[in-house]
């Protein structure tokens, strides 16, 4: 069974979500077998050789899932194009219940001998288990679905665009950046095609073709002088799209705060604008205030947001944390099942109503049906600054008497298992009409945030600090400059209780995480955060750059 190979990214410095290293699955392909398509009735027929074995060999339940997951990586520094990655990876996973208890095999030997083998395993394994179970697997019911497919939304395959038209953007991008004053410039692409077969003995025969892209660049301004440097890295968000995102439309730039020149983008991203404006901004940040420290009210975009979120909320709502059955990557969760049971526990102020949606236009998240057959959907986590429910699977719902899943299982790679994983987890926006620059006008000391930065949050998800990519003075409710060295700290409620309110829906973008990290064996996971600029009173800002 084939395993992770790893490509260094350390030269693209990407921090905040990224991981230490890029994850490619598989082997390394043409372009033209991207394009290649598995036939679903042969599908089926070898998801029922797995079904067919698993009951005879003894299992009450068993599910299959046949994978080809393919990533097409692209990176570039300055004038050249430094690495193309395309990757494939195709197998099988067969996860069965026998005797109350689970078990799992996976093989890339995509036969019906192969996938008679590992079924067998997979029983036996469960069977083994089973003797220091204490307690039987009780999983949630789902209803049969018969034959049905689903695929993400696109007006474009991203892997049927030429290689060298996405080379050639990444580099006028790159040329932009420099044009514009940059000394440094890399930028890389990201493409996912996730073709998932889905069966199991419930009945249903799921078929799924889920596309994901990610633009980035680091764009870096040297002061020759001094030695001095600083970086600004892109303002895009990884999207659950095609290659329509990267083409910008007319309507799709959503202009930030007057006094900085910030653009959001919500479904279509404009790659050459965007470093020409880094470029200029990585030079201001040369000579740029540093910021006293204090107590500031604090405006933030939604490409910030998102990470806090993803690091305050996201994580410690997963409910394996909350239990303690996990700790890799990000600790448990303070947020215990008792203040879930209190329902009165005041996780953030009345403004705060943070809900989960695996149905999201242009997510990361966006499925029709998680890797456990369960079909996607939108709940509430935390409504009215109440903590209302937690996210679950099939075999964790009845912990929180809920009568489903929460549909929310995912595994990275057909040789992984399923297991909880966050869905799209977002704040809503404000009810009331309101943009950005009416949001700041009511600040008389604050500070306006914008992009992902650094972050370190506490193993219960308790206390934290967060950074960001660039940073502006509000005085008197107008932006007056641009400020350096800027890092705010608070724990969990006390921030969110702080929260004041957000522009309107029409603000509204998603933020996300390529590769978010989890579990023991390690996976990653797509997730996005959605919200609007989002105003937080009172918030605690150190300078990062005071010696101790």
């Amino acid at each position: 069974m084939k395993r992770r190979h790893f490509i260094e990214l350390s030269a693209l410095g990407f921090g905040g979500l990224m991981m230490p290293s890029i994850p490619v699955f598989g082997d390394i392909i043409s372009p033209e077998r991207a394009l290649e398509q598995v036939d679903p009735a042969l599908k089926k027929r070898l998801a029922d050789v797995a079904l067919n074995t698993a009951k005879s060999s003894g299992a009450s339940y068993a599910d299959v899932r046949i994978g080809r997951y393919l990533q097409q990586y692209v990176f570039t520094r300055e004038k050249q194009v430094q690495n193309i990655v395309n990757a494939e990876s195709y197998g099988v996973g067969v996860r069965v219940l026998a005797n109350g208890t689970w078990g799992f095999a996976a093989t890339s030997d995509v036969t019906d001998k192969g996938i008679a083998k590992a079924t067998n395993e997979a029983v036996a394994i469960a069977k083994a288990n089973a003797k220091l179970q204490k307690e039987p697997v009780r999983l949630a019911p789902v209803k049969s679905y018969g034959e049905v497919s689903w695929k993400t939304p696109i007006e474009k395959n991203a892997f049927e665009v030429p290689i060298n038209e996405k080379a050639d953007l990444l580099l006028a991008a790159n040329a932009k950046a420099m044009e514009n004053g940059a000394n440094f410039v890399n930028s890389a692409l990201f493409q996912i095609n996730e073709q998932k077969y889905f069966a199991s003995t419930d009945g249903s025969y799921i078929d799924q073709d889920i596309h994901r892209i990610w633009p980035n660049f680091t764009v870096t301004a040297v002061d020759k002088a001094s030695g001095k440097f600083r970086t600004r890295e892109a303002l895009s968000a990884p999207m659950g799209m095609g290659y329509e995102y990267m083409i910008p439309k007319a309507g799709e730039k959503m202009t930030g705060p007057a006094g900085t020149g910030l653009m959001g983008y919500r479904y279509a991203y404009d790659m050459l604008e965007d470093a020409a404006l880094a470029a200029k901004q990585a030079k201001e940040k040369l000579t740029a205030k540093s910021v006293a420290a204090g107590k500031y009210d604090l405006i933030l975009d939604p490409n910030h947001l998102g990470l806090t979120i993803h690091e305050s909320v996201g994580h410690p709502l997963e409910l394996d944390r909350v239990l303690g059955y996990e700790a890799n990557y990000a600790g448990t969760s303070f947020a215990t099942l008792d203040k879930w049971k209190s329902k009165n526990f005041k996780y953030g102020s009345d403004k705060v109503h943070i809900f989960a949606d695996k149905t999201q236009k242009g997510s990361l998240g966006l499925v029709g049906w998680d890797d456990e057959g369960v079909k996607t959907k939108q709940w509430d986590l935390i409504k009215d600054g109440v903590l209302v429910n937690y996210q679950a699977i099939r075999d964790q719902a009845h912990i929180i008497n809920e009568p489903e899943s929460h549909g929310c299982a995912y595994a990275d790679n057909w040789s992984s298992v399923q297991f909880q994983r966050m869905p799209n987890v977002s704040l809503a926006p404000g009810k009331q009409k309101m943009n950005v620059d009416q949001l700041i006008s009511g600040v008389d000391k604050g500070i306006y945030i914008a992009g992902r930065g650094s972050y370190s949050i506490d193993q219960q998800r308790y206390n934290f600090q967060f950074g960001g990519t660039v940073f502006y003075e509000i005085s008197k409710g107008k932006i007056v400059g641009m400020l350096e060295d800027v890092a705010y700290q608070s724990n969990t409620q006390e921030f969110w209780n702080s929260c004041a309110g957000s522009c309107d829906e029409s603000d509204y973008r998603l933020f996300g995480s390529f590769f978010d990290g989890k579990g023991q064996p390690s996976q990653v996971s797509a997730v996005s955060h959605g919200s609007a600029h989002t105003r937080f009173n009172g918030v605690n800002v150190i300078n990062t750059a005071r010696k101790i």
